[in-house]
């Protein structure tokens, strides 16, 4: 290896013992160590373990002769990237090389990225003055500092992840990882993999080791999203985690320990679910250390304008000197919609205007069509006392409309009438519009 590594494009160091390669570790810096398993002075795992004080992105390849299972999982655990039996082929050696160096141009990527990411949008903001978001922002500060399993309900749409984020940010975590995934993302069969890892061969596929996103998120915050759509197998996994802070990747013979803070969401009743015998009551009690429920958006109309502008300036909406961003009509266009999609609705809402109002102060007709529906039927609605027939008949196709966001086709079917028939009503109110 001394003499064919560098001819592949690798720097050397040869150390004759344990001691030596911590010695060197401790004077230089290095992107792989090669480590037997029995060296004098100091094992290959004891070297391993103080390489990942010294060095934590350095990755360690055993090499070894005793080519037992038992001693690939114990290397493994110990954070050994992977293990070669003597002797072993050079053309293996550098295939394994070659993924060490994937893997940490893959890793100097992301944090390229996400410190371009954090320079860009800065700490996690919650928008919103209303009665609601304020007590959301006190819970957060209260419950942040604390390693308190956190559960956060709301309605889709709502920005559970924006206060989980926030939650990570503002504890004595935030320098560690924040890893989120969605439960209801993930086919069933996959899940555990993905949570808790797995070992080469464990399965048809599993052509190397793989850390899961427990250990991934070890000394920071797992942010379980929908955790309502976990599966009943793995939510008795997930209460073994959470009571023990043990894991045990699939395929592997003992466990490991990881320190980290679950915080989790849903926008379903759990406590119904577990009536129901859908989800397990030990686990709730688990996840529901500290509970704080997002407000809907109509729930928070006061911070619609708020919103609003915190969204135009992401999308790049600006306007002219002395002009304001929205018109007035186009902001009570947008106080009087009901938001079923909440927060995540308005950010789309707002998207499609960047695209149309072209540095114009964002008016109704930069907003989606079914918010022109909706306000003739706002308007046929606020009148006292219908004059005809006919207006009530209008009324309930823009309703129709609005419930499904505009879409004829939906809307005939539910009005029990031809699409034809649906058009010929609404070109005879706009005929009847334009002569008024």
């Amino acid at each position: 290896m001394r003499l064919e590594l560098p001819r592949l494009g690798h720097e050397v160091t040869v150390c004759p013992d344990g001691l030596t390669a911590i010695a060197a570790l401790e004077r230089d810096t290095f992107d792989c160590l090669l480590v037997d398993l029995d060296m004098p002075g100091a094992n290959g795992i004891e070297v391993i373990a103080r390489a990942k004080q010294l060095a934590p992105d350095a990755e360690a390849i055993i090499l070894t002769g005793k080519g037992t299972m038992e001693s690939a999982i114990e290397a493994v655990r110990h954070g050994a990237f992977d293990y070669l039996t003597k002797p072993c082929k050079l053309v293996d050696l550098q295939a394994v090389l070659e993924r060490v160096l994937r893997r940490r141009e893959l890793t100097q990527k992301y944090r390229a990225l996400q410190q371009r990411l954090e320079r860009i949008e800065g700490p996690t903001k919650l928008v919103g003055e209303s009665k609601g978001m304020h007590q959301v922002t006190r819970l957060i500060g209260r419950v942040a500092p604390t390693d308190s399993s956190v559960l956060i309900l709301g309605e889709t749409g709502t920005g559970k992840e924006l206060v989980a984020r926030a939650l990570h940010e503002q504890s004595p975590r935030a320098e560690k990882p924040f890893v989120p995934i969605n439960c209801g993302a993930l086919p069933e069969q996959l899940i555990e993999s993905e949570l808790f890892g797995h070992r080469k061969g464990a399965f048809t596929g599993a052509e190397e080791h793989r850390r899961g996103l427990i250990e991934v998120a070890d000394g920071g915050t797992l942010f379980l999203d929908e955790i309502g759509e976990l599966p009943k197998a793995m939510q008795a996994k997930m209460l073994r985690f959470l009571e023990s802070g043990e894991i045990r990747p699939i395929g592997a013979n003992e466990s490991s320990t990881c320190d980290v803070r679950i915080v989790c969401a849903t926008n379903r009743d759990l406590e119904q679910m577990v009536a129901d015998g859908e989800f397990r009551e030990d686990l709730w009690f688990r996840v529901n250390t500290f509970e704080i429920a997002l407000p809907p958006l109509r729930a928070r109309l006061d911070d619609m304008e708020l919103l609003a502008h915190h969204l135009a300036a992401r999308f790049g909406i600006t306007a002219a000197p002395g002009q304001p961003v929205f018109s007035a009509e186009a902001l009570e266009m947008l106080k009087q919609h009901t938001w079923p999609g909440n927060v995540r609705e308005l950010a789309n809402v707002i998207e499609h205007a960047a695209i149309l109002c072209d540095g114009q102060p964002v008016a109704p007709e930069h907003l989606p069509r079914r918010f022109s529906a909706q306000q003739r039927s706002v308007s046929i609605a606020k009148a006292s006392n219908p004059r005809s027939l006919r207006e009530l008949e209008m009324q309930a196709i823009y309703d129709a409309l609005d419930r499904h966001d505009g879409s004829k086709p939906k809307a005939a079917e539910e009005l029990g009438i031809s699409l034809k028939t649906l058009y010929n009503k609404l070109n005879q109110a706009v005929s009847m519009e334009r002569s008024a």
